[in-house]
């Protein structure tokens, strides 16, 4: 079974940056598509990005052209460089693969807030 460690996640003043990082156990982490998501206080779970085996990326909207997200295969890392950072952003990031997911890990707190 994977084992998915989120981190990174601070507290941060509007306009900032912070670069997440997910580390997952297991051999077969380069052939997934794997995907960071987000969930604030009271509301669903919402995937931010995803990103193939390939590299190629896909966003939500409302992260578009404010956050990237990239992968390291032969660290078995997901990141997920967020700029321009917004109050709305405050939530629980997680990283899981995008189908059939892992159990989930902690997550990391992200806290946008003068």
């Amino acid at each position: 079974q994977v084992q998915l460690v989120e981190s990174g996640g601070g507290l941060m003043q509007p306009g900032g940056s912070l670069r997440l990082s997910c580390a997952a156990s297991g051999s077969d982490f380069s052939i997934y598509t794997m995907a960071w998501y987000r969930q604030a206080p009271g509301k669903q779970r919402d995937m931010v990005a995803t990103i193939t085996s390939g590299g190629r990326t896909n966003y939500a909207d409302f992260v578009k052209g404010r956050f990237t997200i990239s992968r390291d295969n032969v660290k078995n890392t997901v990141y997920l460089q967020m700029n321009s950072l917004k109050p709305e952003d405050t939530a629980v990031y997680y990283c899981n693969r995008l189908i059939n997911q892992f159990t989930w890990g902690q997550g990391t707190q992200v806290t946008v807030s003068s």
